[in-house]
């Protein structure tokens, strides 16, 4: 974006304006970006034109210590960003102010890169549709009469509508990929670990430290690798992202749905059209064979995902009641009392909040039952990294419908169990967009890989970007 030494320049004063005025535009009507850092943005921007003009050191010394000098991002409002809120959606603490930064923002920051604000997501990030009773509705800049996904869906809006470069997503049912699908862009779900999580609320604990995941959403893929590397930190060396890719030796398999689970919906017709031109252009361009397979316990997806994110963690801690996280060490939240506030009018928490702390203590299974789906989710871990192995990629759909219009979630909640197995998994996973639908709604695929193996979706997400023409801007067709 800023030009070498001795190329033709622009000003990162000038970059900084540009998106700001790109969201003063927009954000009116997408509702995308809930708090913005403008002023001290263009302050950060004039310091980068000083450093350059001043000439510190050439090129490769800009490149090697400021990868991202003067890069516009934003950041999930979950994620502490100094000076700006950290509610995730919750009123009671709509006036918390950041003194810090979370780790990630943090090594953005060091990296050159500039935060222009924070965006919005759902409450407590348990949602997949992005509406709190703190920020309101986010609306797709597709068509706004549908959601952006939740639970970084502002993030995900925000950079489909050109008002960011990158910005900093989170993942602990597909967080990071519904966002990223239904708005067109990239989206990665790192190998569990390996980015810190530190510096969000609500964090995850016992268990759910092994299925939460921070990981870099952005509208190019060659930005995936470069902001993974600067995330993770010391943790990239687990990583292979140094090494080449050569996709025709790399098996690759492909499953078009999860075998019918009835709690979710079919997967659309266009979707599972995108998925078969993908894999006729890998077949016909690299001259390999795309092996369909049918692995039985993707079935039971979410319920699998439901029993391993209530179970115990490996010291015997129990997880985190939703309820007590609505209270936030403050009074008790009543559910049934929510909902009767929520019907008159005066609830501060959102409906889908509200019932998820009817419904938690009902959906505890009985011990058994539990356990055996806990083994289930054991047994599919070693079924899929036995199957992918060092070397092995598999297609699968990133949600079974294109962005549904506001409150449809409501009546198909669990649809986000295409994402969220692979969260308990622990597989490193890239939704990458396939161009537009009939109806002018992105279109993606889901991406996986082994542990440890995310060069891989990587190098993937880079080719298919080339071949299908990667994010598209809203209002262009």
């Amino acid at each position: 974006m800023i030009q070498g030494l001795g190329g033709p320049t622009v000003k990162c004063i000038d970059v900084i304006q540009a998106y700001i005025q790109r969201i003063k535009e927009v954000n009116p009507f997408i509702n995308a970006v809930v708090k913005d850092r403008f002023e001290e943005a263009l302050q950060e921007a004039q310091q980068v034109d000083r450093l350059l003009s001043e000439g510190v050191g050439d090129e490769d010394f800009l490149q090697e210590k400021f990868p991202f000098l003067g890069v516009p991002f934003t950041v999930k409002e979950a994620f502490a960003l100094h000076g700006m809120p950290n509610s995730s959606g919750l009123v009671s603490r709509r006036n918390l102010i950041c003194t810090s930064d979370a780790i990630v923002v943090s090594r953005l920051k060091q990296a050159g890169a500039i935060p222009l604000g924070v965006t919005n997501c759902s409450e407590l990030c348990m949602w997949y549709e992005s509406s709190n009773k703190v920020y309101g509705r986010t609306n797709n800049p597709y068509d706004l009469q549908r959601i952006v996904g939740g639970s970084s869906g502002g993030e995900g809006c925000v950079l489909a509508a050109a008002c960011s470069v990158i910005g900093v997503g989170s993942d602990i049912g597909g967080s990071i990929r519904m966002p990223a699908f239904f708005n067109g862009v990239f989206g990665h779900k790192p190998t569990t670990g390996v980015v810190p999580n530190d510096g969000q609320f609500p964090n995850a604990r016992g268990v759910r430290i092994d299925f939460l995941c921070t990981g870099p959403m952005c509208r190019y893929a060659e930005d995936l690798k470069p902001m993974l590397r600067v995330m993770a930190g010391p943790g990239v060396e687990k990583l292979k992202l140094d090494e080449k890719v050569a996709l025709e030796k790399i098996k690759f398999y492909c499953m078009e749905h999860d075998g019918g689970s009835v709690f979710v919906s079919p997967v659309d017709k266009e979707i599972l059209q995108a998925q078969r031109k993908v894999v006729e252009y890998l077949e016909a361009q690299l001259g390999v064979q795309v092996q369909h397979v049918s692995i039985r316990r993707m079935k039971y997806s979410f319920q699998i995902w439901s029993a391993m994110m209530s179970s115990k963690g490996s010291d015997g801690q129990e997880t985190q009641m939703f309820i007590d996280l609505l209270g936030d060490h403050g009074k008790p939240v009543w559910p049934s009392w929510e909902l009767l506030k929520w019907f008159l009018g005066m609830s501060s928490h959102t409906f889908p909040a509200i019932a998820l702390g009817l419904t938690e203590k009902l959906m505890k299974l009985s011990p058994a039952a539990m356990a055996k789906l806990v083994n289930m989710g054991q047994s599919l871990r070693t079924e899929m990294e036995d199957l992918l192995g060092a070397n092995g990629l598999l297609l699968y759909p990133s949600h079974p419908i294109v962005a549904p219009k506001h409150h449809f979630p409501l009546g198909m909640p669990f649809n986000f169990a295409y994402t969220a197995i692979f969260n308990v998994l622990g597989l490193p996973v890239t939704q990458c967009p396939l161009g537009l639908s009939t109806e002018g709604l992105p279109l993606g695929i889901q991406v996986v890989a082994g542990p440890f193996n995310d060069h891989l979706t990587l190098a993937l997400a880079q080719y298919l970007e080339k071949a299908f023409g990667g994010w598209v801007c809203p209002g262009k067709t």
